[in-house]
């Protein structure tokens, strides 16, 4: 169980190691399609077990399990909710972009820099949602069709800049900027924020597949809990409604901001 796998595309991890990250996976997968924040889980596990001997390895494997899980949980919202896929593919063309273009800039700016300003952004995201109980209940539009199409296309792009540098809680910003700016319910914008989860993490996959750094074989298998993960939790929220997803969204935010803050402690 201990011993190292010397099987291709699995970074000579052991099987003890690879059941553990597969379980971390399938938690992953299902928070994530409840309302994002599944590399909380999933990535941490990777960089604990570090396989490849480098962290680029985990951060290039997870974008390959992400992208799997996150797809099928846009397919489950897909089969149980409405999606507007008018606005939501602008939105997810946009933030491919975005992350393709924070990817090559990702070596700009101290990590420290960028954790404390979303450290500070986080808080403002959970005490506002917790002061209003009634934020994403209902749908409330607060724009004219094209002016909505418009916030979001430039919402994606900026929060999928932010995702391409690797940044933690995208997940989370994009469900707020959908639930507090657009005006969407939490379950309309939890589908719509797994769209653009998609194109942000197949945009940063451009960076790692030609560097060789993707562990195929890991991935894959990674990918397959991350997707059973994925439809449980997709079918929970759809399930449960916009009141669940909103007490799970608060959650997964103080999660971020004590992950964070723990961080900017240590240093």
């Amino acid at each position: 169980m201990t011993a190292a796998l010397d099987w291709p595309g699995f970074g000579h991890i052991s099987l003890a190691a690879l059941l553990f990250l597969c379980l971390a996976a399938a938690l992953a997968g299902a928070v994530d399609a409840v309302v994002g924040g599944g590399g909380l889980v999933q990535l941490p596990a990777l960089l604990l077990i570090a396989p490849g001997g480098q962290p680029l390895y985990a951060l290039a494997t997870n974008k390959i399990a992400s992208v799997v899980g996150t797809a099928a949980a846009v397919r489950t919202y897909s089969r149980q909710t409405t999606i507007d896929w008018s606005s939501a593919l602008p939105m997810a063309a946009a933030a491919f972009a975005g992350a393709v273009g924070g990817a090559a800039f990702a070596g700009a700016l101290a990590p420290g820099v960028l954790n404390g300003v979303v450290l500070v952004a986080l808080v403002g995201v959970g005490l506002y949602t917790w002061r209003k109980p009634e934020l994403g209940v209902a749908e409330a539009p607060r724009f004219t069709r094209f002016a909505q199409i418009a916030v979001m296309a430039l919402g994606g792009a900026l929060i999928g800049f932010y995702d391409g540098l690797a940044g933690p809680g995208t997940g989370a910003f994009l469900v707020f900027l959908l639930v507090g700016l657009v005006g969407f319910a939490f379950l309309r914008a939890s589908a719509t924020a797994k769209i653009v989860n998609v194109a942000t993490n197949l945009g940063a996959l451009l960076y790692f597949i030609p560097a060789g750094k993707v562990l195929w074989g890991l991935g894959l298998v990674l990918a397959l809990c991350n997707v059973t993960g994925a439809v449980f939790g997709a079918r929970l929220a759809v399930r449960r409604g916009s009141a669940f997803v909103r007490r799970v969204f608060l959650t997964v935010v103080v999660a971020l901001v004590v992950s964070l803050g723990w961080k900017a402690a240590v240093g």
